[in-house]
């Protein structure tokens, strides 16, 4: 069937042109590519040592349920609220209330932080994602096992609390494809004010995996290079990973500056792009997402393929997994508890992409003539 989908060619599919961003020019032979830069030289574990890591990852207590974990979570708000530099890492004290398996309640300190850019210097939102610290001897025996830190995807201002849904939905998408990918959790968080001594939201929320434990998964270890560009990564991991971002239509993330992405390394020198924070795409729809201004288009609805140039073979077996997932991507907006008229919307928008692989002209405009020669 793919054959049949892509009747389509590609000339040039490794030659470099221009950057990300640029008009494209003629190739003048092969490009010059300067080596990564790391400073990463520790001595990899044993074989044996990654594997019992990846087993005390696979097995973190908070990502083995799927039923939304209810807590409230207290602290001093509006001082938490007033933190919207974008670099800043100042955490403030808190306490989370939550139950054990058993019922018994549970109380812990821990300390918390606003994080994330788009959304820290956003007017729209009133509340900005969080980063939850633990001290991992606490919670020994507790949901949060393991964790010394982890993200919290929070609701925008009040009742946007849809958004959280609306991207969780998309997080258990890409987990069907790929272990290489982020775990989610659903939450219902109640945020509490401790000083003015009032609760001040009732919301969903979203735990989303920490990437050391995404790289443990993956018999590895997170790594950061300069300017990474698509010859540094792994094709299969990358040909799926930008393949589904376009489906979902999300064009706020990055290879080259690992915007939304971390780079995991296995010891065999492979590095799996690996995405996460589909709030901007076009899927979820989110009141304050717009799109960068260089990339040319008006909406984050409006799709834009921003991966690598394939031939028609290499495209193929990607295109083929996708609409072999359809069913089960379907169920998932059938299950999650979303508003009637955004399920319709969701599954019209994810119809569109499955029109549009399904056209070999279409598929041509939209993937092949506007694939990125070096990276994005």
């Amino acid at each position: 069937m793919p054959g049949a989908i892509l009747g389509l060619a590609i000339v040039g599919a490794v030659l470099a042109t221009a950057p990300a961003g640029l008009s494209a020019r003629r190739a003048q032979g092969p490009p010059t590519v300067p080596a990564p830069k790391t400073a990463d030289s520790r001595p990899w574990p044993s074989a044996e040592e990654l594997a019992s890591r990846k087993r005390e990852a696979d097995r973190l207590p908070l990502f083995r349920g799927d039923e939304p974990m209810p807590f409230t979570l207290s602290a001093d708000f509006r001082a938490v609220d007033r933190d919207r530099d974008p670099n800043s890492t100042k955490t403030f004290p808190a306490t989370i209330d939550f139950a054990r398996d058993d019922g018994r309640a549970v109380s812990m300190p821990l300390r918390i932080r606003t994080r994330g850019h788009s959304r820290r210097n956003n007017a729209t939102c009133t509340f900005a994602p969080m980063r939850l610290e633990f001290d991992k001897t606490l919670t020994r025996g507790l949901a949060f096992e393991g964790h010394g830190a982890i993200k919290l995807g929070t609701h925008c201002r009040d009742g946007s609390e849809e958004v959280i849904l609306r991207e969780y939905a998309i997080y258990r998408m890409f987990n069907l494809l790929t272990p290489r990918s982020f775990r989610a959790r659903l939450a219902r968080a109640t945020y509490v004010d401790n000083v003015r001594k009032q609760t001040i939201a009732t919301e969903y929320g979203l735990f989303i995996e920490d990437e050391a434990d995404v790289a443990r998964r993956l018999e590895g270890r997170t790594t950061t290079l300069e300017k990474v560009i698509f010859a540094r990564v792994d094709p299969d991991a990358l040909n799926l990973m930008t393949l589904f971002e376009y489906m979902i239509g999300n064009t706020d993330m990055s290879i080259y500056s690992q915007h939304n992405v971390r780079l995991v390394q296995t010891p065999a020198g492979r590095r799996y792009p690996v995405p996460y924070d589909f709030d901007y795409s076009g899927l979820v729809d989110a009141a304050y997402a717009v799109p960068g201004k260089d990339l040319g288009i008006q909406s984050v609805r409006e799709r834009l393929f921003r991966g690598p140039c394939r031939t028609t073979a290499e495209w193929a077996p990607y295109v083929e997994k996708l609409q072999a997932a359809k069913p089960e991507f379907l169920a998932i907006y059938d299950a999650v508890p979303l508003s009637d008229s955004y399920r319709r919307q969701a599954k019209s928008y994810l119809e569109e992409f499955y029109r549009t692989i399904a056209s070999p002209a279409r598929f041509k405009q939209a993937v092949i003539d506007k694939c990125q020669r070096i990276g994005m």
